[in-house]
């Protein structure tokens, strides 16, 4: 690697003579210049985000591609490639009117085409089928104007439009025959909209990016560079942040968070509610004795949540037990929240006819975790397995090398249990529907890897899917709550205690309701070096 892509921020270690008062920070005149780098957790097998989904991908994906529309804190669509958009009053058709001087990294302009490409890209392969499902071709009068036109009406379809949920790439390089998912362009030579441009990307170790001088919007993005160096160690990215070698990160350790701010990095606050990040228990139903639903009940009943959250967490997450987050429009409180009873795990175990042998053991089960996401993931693991022994499941923790093998592990169906963190994604359309749609089981991570099926679920959740009005949804998806969360293809624990971390000479951190999974080409540097 050249000595440029080696550059790193270095944080001065000297408190700054100013407050640090938000208000102050908003009348400062952004500077340009400087080198951001920071920490993921997790590896991306490539960087194209039409056809993958997680974190890993779509937060170097959003810098590399703009998209439609993007978001601010308080769930307001923004204009970003379209300057304007109209919703049909059916909710069938959405026009988006684009910039006139939007260029992919390669100076090619970006038009209607490429939009039209890409939603249709993201329709047919993206692990979120049901984000784009009712889409049925895009029309393209202009090239400035792209018309989705959707086969009934579609209530998610402008959150859709989201940065890290539709990167628009370009036609004239993916258009050329070859499978988008294993695309050659997907991890050299990647070729976006959006405020950075790719310098290199060498998987499992960094993602090095520069700024693109021909970004559409005037004088952005402020930064010269941003780099993504891959270290899934949540304790050395701490470390290496006190020692100024990263100016932003986000922590799920709540210890790890405290620390840090008391070091004298700034807590945003805000930020990734529409992610809406859920720790839980995937539970593969199609065979062996995790089919029996009373073990999966048994398994849920002998899970505290409570002592997950206040005592694992720190008090920084909040128990849930069903599909949906607990603050969404959505939730159901009416459903089972599984308050902790062994008695009652155990006389389940009984009825499905788990009876204690000798040494105890009723059953034994093998539970994965995602490597590298401690403690939404590992800890919660370790605590499931003694705590399930307590009432006779023998729990043998399964590690994975890094996060492809486990992804490839999950998606292929070779597990039993395994711990997850998944996010509802603002809409349940996107976020939700994805993991229990019998018509998404897929080989794919992320969809529904658990392999239930109930026709009744197929049956509500596609009926919510189309409706306009809330409170009609809301019915429908109480419905669905009410019957996943008996049924239990997943066991859900809590939230999860994601916190964006910034050192102080960072200005203008994303805050939005995508959190770092946002362009970046509003932050800038305060003494760039």
């Amino acid at each position: 690697m050249s000595s440029n892509k080696r550059q790193f921020l270095r944080v001065s270690a000297m408190a700054m003579s100013l407050p640090w008062a938000p208000e102050l920070l908003a009348q400062a005149t952004p500077q340009r210049g400087g080198t951001l780098v920071m920490p993921l957790g997790q590896a991306p097998r490539h960087l194209n985000a039409a056809v993958q989904s997680g974190v890993a991908t779509m937060l170097p994906a959003t810098q590399l591609f703009a998209s439609p529309l993007r978001y601010d804190d308080k769930w307001t669509p923004k204009p970003y490639l379209a300057e304007k958009w109209t919703l049909a009053p059916d909710g069938k058709a959405l026009t988006l009117n684009l910039v006139k001087n939007a260029l992919f990294h390669d100076g090619k302009p970006v038009t209607s085409e490429d939009v039209a490409f890409s939603i249709m890209t993201i329709r047919n392969n993206h692990p979120f089928s049901t984000m784009l499902g009712p889409v049925e071709k895009v029309e393209t009068p202009d090239a400035h104007t792209a018309i989705i036109r959707m086969n009934k009406p579609h209530p998610a379809i402008l959150l859709a439009m989201s940065p890290a949920l539709c990167p628009i790439i370009p036609k004239h390089i993916y258009g050329d025959g070859q499978d988008i998912k294993t695309h050659p362009r997907n991890t050299k030579g990647v070729i976006g909209s959006g405020p950075f441009k790719l310098v290199d990307f060498v998987p499992g170790q960094y993602i090095a990016m520069e700024r693109f001088d021909k970004f559409f919007i005037a004088g952005r993005p402020y930064l010269d560079k941003m780099i993504i160096k891959i270290s899934p160690d949540e304790s050395a990215n701490a470390i290496a942040a006190e020692r100024g070698e990263y100016a932003m990160l986000t922590a799920t350790d709540p210890r790890i968070t405290q620390r840090l701010v008391k070091a004298g990095l700034r807590d945003v606050g805000k930020g990734n509610e529409g992610i809406g990040a859920m720790a839980w228990i995937a539970v593969n139903v199609r065979k062996g004795p995790l089919a029996n639903v009373k073990l999966r009940q048994a398994i849920s009943y002998a899970i505290d949540r409570q002592f997950i959250s206040k005592v694992l967490h720190g008090g920084t997450s909040e128990p849930i037990y069903g599909p949906i987050v607990n603050n969404s429009p959505f939730f159901d409180s009416t459903i089972n929240p599984y308050k902790v009873d062994l008695a009652k795990a155990e006389k389940l175990l009984d009825e499905a006819g788990f009876k204690k042998g000798g040494d105890g053991t009723r059953v034994k089960l093998v539970m994965d975790f995602v490597p590298g996401s401690d403690p939404s993931s590992k800890v919660i693991a370790e605590y499931t397995k003694s705590q399930l022994k307590k009432v006779g499941v023998d729990i043998e923790l399964r590690s994975s090398p890094d996060f492809p093998s486990w992804a490839k592990r999950i998606a292929s169906g070779d597990f039993e249990l395994t711990t997850d963190i998944v996010f509802n994604w603002g809409d349940p359309v996107i976020g939700v529907h994805r993991t229990y749609l019998s018509s998404n089981i897929k080989p794919i991570i992320w969809t529904n890897t658990q392999g239930y099926s109930n026709p009744k679920v197929d049956e509500v959740l596609g009926q919510a899917a189309e409706q306009m009005d809330p409170v009609k949804r809301r019915a429908y998806y109480g419905v669905f709550q009410r019957i996943v969360n008996e049924e239990l293809p997943v066991i859900w624990t809590t939230t999860v205690p994601y916190r964006n971390i910034v050192a102080k000479q960072v200005r203008n951190a994303p805050d939005s309701i995508w959190g770092f999974m946002s362009p970046m080409d509003e932050v800038w540097l305060e003494g760039k070096r």
